[in-house]
């Protein structure tokens, strides 16, 4: 064989057996350990990586969970079997937590809310803000183009034919994805047992509110005098029902000229 082929194959292999063992070294000298348990208790998550958590996704949440950064808990779309799951790969008791839903805190719909002008461009609500403002005249009220609606990771919201978004409680995990990407805050993350509230977002005072919808909160202030448990307080004209009190017994419902305080369990 001729000889430069024949120190052209020792070279090679030479070069291969020298990365090889720089490779295995730095392998050993980089390496860095990785808890079995965050795989485990990653397996547990619903691997959704709808960042309800607060973290990046299901491996950050994951990672955080095994360190002690986060409860067994915090993963907000998984409901009780998962956090049980996680409890016991973790080796620590958790509680049942309470499930979490969507609600829409707006009443204004085609014909309750006026408008300015007709929007014709991009069907985002992020996009419609920044076309003075968004058609609503109510600078509170839901815009009605869907941004929450196409961001829900697991289907649970659908648009009505009134021009607001309808929440699936059946599949709606609280995982607040819908809130974070709607500029107005309309979608709201609550307890599931939650019974009362006013489905409004408006800071006006109510005579604006009076002329420009026909659903909205007056911030008259007659819902907090009929309650009988305290429960609500006007904060900027706008009435707030504190979940902790209420009983829902229905008397602020009587009560409210618009029907924005309703009930949320019907």
């Amino acid at each position: 064989m001729d000889p430069i082929v024949i120190n052209s194959i020792l070279a090679m292999g030479g070069l291969g057996l020298g990365l090889g063992a720089a490779l295995s070294v730095a392998a050993k000298v980089f390496y860095v350990y990785v808890d079995p348990k965050i795989g485990e208790v990653a397996d547990c998550l619903p691997g959704a990586n709808c960042g309800g958590c607060g973290y990046a996704g299901c491996s950050d949440c994951a990672a955080a969970m095994v360190a002690g950064e986060a409860a067994p808990n915090a993963c907000k779309a998984g409901g009780d079997s998962i956090i049980q799951a996680v409890a016991a790969v973790l080796g620590v008791s958790a509680g049942a937590a309470e499930r979490e839903i969507a609600k829409i805190f707006c009443r204004g719909t085609h014909t309750s809310a006026e408008r300015k002008f007709l929007y014709k461009g991009i069907q985002d609500c992020r996009a419609a803000t920044l076309v003075a403002g968004g058609d609503k005249t109510c600078t509170y009220g839901c815009l009605g183009l869907g941004t929450c609606v196409t961001n829900c990771p697991f289907d649970a919201l659908s648009m009505g034919e009134n021009g607001l978004p309808v929440v699936n409680e059946k599949f709606c995990t609280g995982c607040g994805t819908c809130a974070s990407v709607c500029p107005r805050s309309i979608p709201k993350i609550v307890k599931e047992s939650q019974q009362t509230a006013a489905l409004c977002c408006s800071h006006d005072v109510g005579k604006i509110v009076k002329a420009i919808c026909d659903a909205g909160c007056l911030g008259c202030g007659l819902c907090k005098k009929a309650c009988p448990e305290k429960a609500i307080e006007i904060d900027k004209f706008l009435s707030v029902v504190d979940p902790e009190k209420c009983v829902g017994c229905g008397d602020c419902y009587e009560k409210c000229p618009t029907g924005a305080i309703q009930s949320l369990l019907a």
